[in-house]
């Protein structure tokens, strides 16, 4: 009786331990699975962002541009964009002008930048201007009350604000 018992007892334990061995190779390769669809999600975001990204630079509408932020190829934040300036003749954006500096929007100092300057992030959703912030802070600009108001002062400006980016008329 006591041979059955610890057969039984033996028996048990060995289902036991082997549904546990069993149930943790399942979790095992659950977690494998979850990682692998997880990665498949990532790469499929990564495409989506891409292809958004080659659109935003075919055809975009201003109010997806507007607020956009801007930063240079470190990363670091160079201001985001308030406004864009059309030349109707050709229809097409001349500059974006950048928002820089000051504190909770007071203070801030405006920059008309060409917009063949900037660039769209590669994966990320924002623009690219190739400048140093410290460069970008004696750059050309204006204050909200003080924005160019016509053609002739728009054309005084271009000079200054290619050359300054350099970036050809």
């Amino acid at each position: 009786m006591k041979s059955s018992r610890a057969i039984v007892t033996v028996s048990v334990l060995s289902a036991i331990l082997g549904a546990t061995a069993y149930a943790a190779t399942d979790v095992q390769e659950k977690r494998e699975e979850m990682r692998e669809e997880q990665r498949d999600v990532r790469e499929k975001q990564k495409e989506m962002r891409k292809e958004a990204n080659e659109q935003m630079q075919d055809v975009s509408r201003a109010t997806k541009i507007i607020g956009t932020d801007v930063k240079n190829m470190k990363g670091e934040d160079l201001g985001d964009i308030k406004d864009l300036v059309l030349n109707p003749m050709r229809g097409n954006v001349v500059y974006v002008v950048v928002s820089y500096g000051g504190l909770l929007g007071m203070g801030d100092k405006l920059f008309a930048i060409p917009w063949s300057a900037l660039r769209w992030s590669a994966d990320q959703d924002y623009y690219v201007l190739n400048m140093d912030k410290e460069a970008l802070k004696n750059a050309p600009g204006f204050d909200e009350d003080h924005w160019p108001v016509s053609t002739t002062q728009w054309d005084e400006q271009r000079k200054q604000l290619n050359q300054f980016y350099r970036v050809k008329p």
